[in-house]
């Protein structure tokens, strides 16, 4: 059985560069006490520096908390994170600037960055809850039950993608799915305009971390985060299209994927990002460097670990104007900083036609191949479009 102890207070000794006469009216500047730790400064040659020894709870201390300094208690704002909560006490936003290593080649933040945003943002929502253990987003109840969080469904909806060195607010909330689960949403937007660049939703179930099984939610873990629970919604609900499960006669498959040690999570699976990475690679380069992604849609079947050989699937839909998803007909022409489009424009159909179209979409499937059979880790649907060089701004 998992077990939390509070955290260590720290004592910070000081003195200033001048020699002062004691007052006996004012305080001991060495026994400062900021937040139940005392502190002090201490200088030489003129420079200020801080010194931090941990007082240890009846006479022991671990440093992984000192380290980590998870709160135990709610807190409202996270001056190191650049976090807040929000919508009455219960969500949370974070103030995000987007690094170089965030983005591509053509300067925006790539899908996988985002969704390690939007991971980021939830740990640390659980965070300023005061709720989390050392584990990866557990609480203290899911602790004592040896469970961990695992995402079951995901979808996306990018309208527009931030670029390199542009700040961002990510909003998160969460609320009950079922008996057993919980949804959490996000909404992402430019800091500078409101701007709203992505939305989305997920649903989480979870799992005996002993076992790997899925387990109803104890009531005691309900009691942590049901106070916690909103209904508001980033995407509405919609009868979702069924995935089809994909065979080996898809038109795009990369074999013999086997997980790096970099893959692994704290929870020493693969992680979730992960997954999108290989799925997205099974797409045509002409294609991919032509198109954004606007949509996706998964759905965790398993999960995979580091002896896993994997096998990526993928098949573009037949119902859109580009059939194949990497070849264009010769007829195109390039309008609007790059956005092709049918030569059957010039035949009256318009230019709003054009934009009408349903947009490209592919059908993915990650497996683990075994011996006797594969076991699909994940179904996915994704949607592009054509990518646009113009910047959108708000009215």
């Amino acid at each position: 059985m998992a077990s939390f102890s509070s955290l260590a207070s720290f004592t910070i000794r000081c003195s200033s560069i001048r020699e002062h006469h004691h007052d006996p009216h004012k305080q001991n500047p060495s026994s400062i006490k900021i937040n139940g730790t005392s502190s002090s400064l201490s200088t030489k040659n003129g420079a200020v520096g801080i010194k931090v020894a941990p007082e240890a709870e009846n006479g022991h201390v671990k440093t992984q908390q000192i380290r980590q300094n998870i709160p135990t208690t709610k807190q409202s704002v996270d001056p190191f994170r650049q976090g807040l909560i929000i919508e009455g006490g219960v969500g949370y936003r974070q103030t995000v600037v987007i690094r170089s290593y965030e983005v591509g080649a053509d300067k925006t933040a790539t899908i996988e960055s985002i969704l390690n945003l939007l991971q980021e943002t939830a740990l640390n929502h659980v965070w300023m809850s005061g709720l989390l253990g050392d584990g990866f987003g557990a609480t203290h109840g899911m602790m004592r039950n040896n469970l961990i969080w695992v995402v079951s469904r995901m979808q996306v909806e990018v309208d527009h993608y931030p670029i390199w060195g542009e700040v961002i607010e990510i909003d998160t909330w969460v609320g009950a799915s079922g008996k057993n689960g919980m949804q959490r949403d996000w909404l992402v937007r430019s800091h500078a305009t409101g701007l709203v660049f992505a939305r989305a939703t997920s649903t989480w179930v979870m799992m005996n971390q002993q076992t790997r099984r899925l387990s109803k939610m104890p009531e005691e873990v309900r009691a942590e985060i049901s106070p916690w629970f909103i209904e508001k919604q980033a995407i509405q609900e919609e009868l979702s299209e069924k995935i089809e499960k994909l065979d080996d006669k898809a038109k795009y498959v990369n074999s013999n994927l086997k997980p790096k040690r970099s893959d692994l999570d704290m929870n020493h699976h693969v992680n979730n990002v992960k997954y999108v990475r290989w799925m997205l690679e099974t797409i045509p380069d002409q294609f991919f460097e032509n198109h954004q992604l606007s949509s996706m849609i998964l759905e965790y079947r398993r999960e995979c670990g580091s002896s896993d050989i994997v096998q990526a699937l993928c098949e573009p839909h037949e119902d859109g104007f580009l059939k194949d998803g990497d070849q264009q007909d010769h007829n195109n022409i390039s309008l609007l900083n790059g956005f092709s489009m049918a030569s059957g424009i010039l035949e009256g159909n318009g230019l709003l036609k054009c934009f009408e179209e349903k947009p490209f979409r592919y059908t993915h499937l990650l497996q683990v191949n075994g011996e006797a059979k594969n076991e699909e880790i994940i179904r996915g649907r994704t949607s592009w479009k054509r990518k646009m060089s113009t910047m959108p701004f708000s009215s």
